[in-house]
């Protein structure tokens, strides 16, 4: 493990916790963007700890090379999405050394959940596909797949049958709802356990969703 972890906001259960959920933010927000969402989720009794990174700043191709808090850099507003494969890497590492220190605070894996939204559910799935040990569950909201074409060669067969929640805004005019199409038909097609479920929405969550979203951890979790 690096000396320098990233810079986290995190939630502790009431009693001692016994899962995690490693929740990473979409392009030029924090780890503050969901700890809002914490106590509208319904997981009180999962004895659950939430931990939100900081994504590092970098400039951005795509919003003019500005710096801001992001996970990777995005040259191209595509489906698929132009990014720097590089940046995508380095703050998977990143996210992996989270996993590891929550495995040296007493939470197993097969406990841990990757969630994200937008570029944070890219990277989400990025960790969640590739990472050698079973999570307990990957949550993909408003997103897209980054370096799909390494995926077939790099997944993990842990985690071949970990649980995914997917979920997006029908009306997203951020990231197209056909971005999310794609990378639910191309999970779909290697075989991965898919839920996913469309919101009248637009980049952003609902409440509904929210709700979904907790009883999708319970599932996971519970």
């Amino acid at each position: 493990m690096s000396e320098t972890l990233l810079d986290c906001v995190e939630i502790e259960p009431s009693e001692a916790a016994r899962c995690s959920v490693i929740w990473l933010h979409g392009l030029g927000a924090s780890g503050h963007d969901f700890e809002p969402v914490v106590p509208h989720l319904g997981v009180d009794e999962l004895a659950l700890r939430f931990v939100f990174p900081h994504a590092p700043k970098r400039a951005v191709t795509i919003n003019g090379g500005f710096i801001m808090p992001a996970w990777y850099d995005i040259r191209v507003m595509s489906l698929s999405r132009d990014v720097d494969e590089q940046g995508v890497r380095d703050s998977a590492r990143q996210v992996s050394e989270l996993i590891q220190r929550e495995n040296e605070r007493g939470i197993p894996t097969e406990k841990i959940v990757i969630a994200g939204f937008s570029q944070g559910g890219a990277l989400a799935l990025h960790v969640g596909l590739r990472h050698p040990e079973r999570l307990a569950g990957i949550v993909a909201l408003s997103t897209y797949l980054v370096c799909d074409e390494s995926l077939e060669d790099e997944r993990a067969e842990k985690n071949e049958k970990t649980p995914i929640f997917q979920a997006h805004g029908s009306r997203d005019p951020m990231v197209k709802p056909a971005a999310g199409q794609l990378a639910y038909d191309r999970l779909n097609s290697l075989g991965y356990s898919m839920e996913f479920k469309s919101y009248p929405m637009g980049h952003e969550v609902c409440p509904q969703e929210i709700i979904d979203i907790g009883a999708a951890l319970r599932r996971m979790l519970g």
